[in-house]
């Protein structure tokens, strides 16, 4: 296990950019986390994202990634872009550092920088660990435990879920539940700390989804803009959309 303390830092890498050796060490990451996973699995759901967000130390060691899609959908006639969370692992040695997450929500400003269209971010949480991203970056989310979902939110979720894992999609739990586990925590890495057990997020994860240890993956949508962020997480995300529009500007002046 690393010190915690080691700084790692995240890098975006494009899917045709991938190699075999990372493709290697991120499954070795992954399995050493989840169980009911194989490389076929796990490849199929890399080959599925057009990005990586990695994150590693010092020494150049993977500590942790996450695989992500982005695409566009059209619903109740407005156009809008999704960022889709998929394998997501941080190496436990490295809990507690937001290296990743902090680079996800850089990504998210790019992404918004290059359109209006409303930004959503879909995630299907298989732990509660994951599910707490939002309530530590975010203002409004669903599921919450501080509000039931909006009707037109709940629509939207329903149809985003719907669209990516077709039957698999309980709308009546919001949860996604395959006939076999697509990979879950290792049981004790599932099981909750006494220091965490009193959250309300935590026990709201519980509640919502209580078969995430054998693999059902809570289905949850935020929408991602800097009103909707919390101080920490504004910040960096206006800092990136800044630096995306800057960065813009001498490819507009060419243009021109």
């Amino acid at each position: 296990m690393t010190d915690a303390a080691a700084p790692i830092r995240a890098r975006l890498i494009e899917h045709a950019d991938i190699t075999a050796l990372q493709r290697a060490e991120m499954f070795a990451l992954y399995r050493r986390h989840f169980d009911a996973t194989d490389r076929a699995r796990f490849n199929a759901d890399l080959d599925d994202k057009q990005l990586v967000l990695e994150v590693r130390d010092d020494s150049g060691t993977l500590r942790g990634f996450s695989t992500v899609a982005c695409y566009r959908r059209e619903f109740d006639g407005v156009p809008l872009r999704v960022l889709f969370s998929g394998d997501t692992v941080v190496d436990e040695g490295s809990w507690g550092q937001q290296a990743l997450a902090f680079g996800f929500i850089r990504l998210a400003a790019q992404v918004r920088q290059e359109s209006a269209e409303p930004l959503y971010w879909l995630l299907i949480s298989k732990g509660h660990r994951t599910f707490r991203y939002l309530p530590t970056f975010s203002l409004d989310y669903d599921p919450s435990p501080q509000h039931a979902t909006p009707p037109g939110r709940q629509r939207l979720m329903d149809f985003l879920a719907r669209d990516r894992f077709g039957d698999a999609y309980d709308a009546q739990r919001g949860v996604i539940r395959h006939a076999d586990s697509h990979g879950h925590l290792r049981a004790d890495l599932a099981s909750v700390p006494p220091i965490h057990a009193h959250l309300a997020e935590v026990t709201f994860f519980l509640e919502r989804n209580p078969g995430y240890a054998r693999g059902e993956e809570l289905v949850c949508l935020c929408r991602i803009e800097a009103d909707n962020l919390r101080p920490l997480a504004r910040r960096l995300f206006l800092s990136a959309q800044r630096e995306a529009r800057d960065s813009e500007s001498p490819q507009r002046a060419a243009q021109a």
